[in-house]
């Protein structure tokens, strides 16, 4: 046998994906790349490791012990590595963090110092909706979770990094000049909506319903950035993050509309179970954050401040 640590990792990538591209994709490589290291760790096994049928690829039973071996190995590996960079005094670990969808842009310039100080830091972060974030915390599968509003029916800890405010945004043609209050906007204008369970569709509801107005719901979109579009194309309005629409204001694409009741404002929280006992990087982590999330603020989010 002679395969490479780096066959096995292309190997558990395309194992997990089921797919040469996406696989490719995930890894930073060509397909072309994919494809020959793959054929190189299957030349070592007379029995196939993969097989395609019709278009689709599936991993063979043979395919999935190698890769139960494989992690193993890798794992193996991994833990070398960490143990001489322990050795060496170097910080090692994983640091797993979910992070609700508008979060990502927020959460990375909270983690690009620290990571770039302690290379032997591995990052898992998982960007998803408010429901499935608060779940993977209240299972206890991350070490973080970043929050614009914090659950009340789990115990935690809490650390405010951002403030969040919510515009209302429309296209640059729209004119309101002549609507001076937010119930004249949602009596004739289709009002543009995250999925049920965001964090911002929740703030948004409660800011409605306690204006006591009927809003006019015309779409519900599972993203932030579909809904960035749905407006630039003057399907409707939204509320929406400041911290993800820097762009489309700075190029025109969206306006905020100056109207009393704006911005909204929740809070950025990275938040984690009370009682959690951290690992060495977690808890190198949170002293990093404590020490230096000013200082944050002020080279990357001086812009944001000035609204």
């Amino acid at each position: 046998m002679n395969y490479t640590l780096h066959q096995l990792q292309i190997f558990l990538k395309v194992a997990e994906t089921k797919s040469i591209t996406k696989a490719a994709d995930a890894l930073h490589l060509t397909q072309p790349a994919v494809s020959i290291q793959l054929k190189k760790l299957q030349d070592q096994f007379d029995i196939p490791l993969t097989e395609v049928v019709g278009k689709r690829l599936f991993i063979t039973d043979f395919g999935r012990e190698i890769e139960e071996a494989a992690q193993n190995i890798i794992d193996q590996a991994q833990s070398i590595q960490n143990k001489t960079m322990a050795y060496k005094g170097q910080l090692v670990g994983k640091i797993k963090i979910s992070v609700v969808s508008t979060g990502k842009y927020v959460m990375p310039s909270f983690l690009s110092g620290f990571f770039q100080e302690h290379a032997g830091v591995k990052l898992e972060m998982d960007v998803t909706n408010k429901l499935r974030v608060v779940e993977s915390l209240e299972q206890n599968q991350v070490d973080f979770s970043l929050v614009s509003i914090v659950p009340d029916h789990i115990r935690v800890n809490q650390m405010d990094l951002l403030q969040n405010k919510l515009y209302l945004v429309s296209n640059p043609s729209f004119e309101h000049k002549k609507i001076t209050r937010l119930d004249q906007f949602f009596d004739n204008l289709p009002l543009i909506y995250r999925e049920s369970g965001s964090g911002t569709r929740l703030t948004m509801e409660r800011f409605i319903q306690s204006l006591k107005i009927q809003e006019n719901m015309k779409m519900e979109l599972s993203s932030n950035e579909a809904v960035k579009q749905a407006v630039m194309a003057g399907l409707g309005l939204s509320i929406m993050p400041l911290i993800g629409i820097k762009n489309e204001l700075n190029l025109g694409q969206l306006k905020i509309i100056p109207i009393k009741g704006f911005p909204m404002q929740t809070t950025w929280s990275l938040i984690w179970l009370k009682g959690k006992r951290h690992a060495p990087a977690a808890t190198a982590f949170l002293n990093y954050l404590s020490a230096t999330k000013d200082d944050i603020i002020k080279k990357h989010f001086a812009w944001y401040e000035q609204y």
